[in-house]
């Protein structure tokens, strides 16, 4: 993916630390509903 891509460009790190942070995304993402499209707030 290009996103992974430009984080590990950008930011460096071991591929066990990339893989630390991809999986606290997917933890986050999990949390929030797994929802890719969130309702919008008014």
């Amino acid at each position: 993916m290009k996103i992974s891509h430009d984080i590990r460009r950008e930011h460096g790190g071991t591929k066990a630390e990339i893989e630390e942070g991809m999986a606290q995304k997917s933890k986050e993402f999990a949390e929030a509903g797994s929802r890719v499209y969130l309702p919008i707030a008014n």
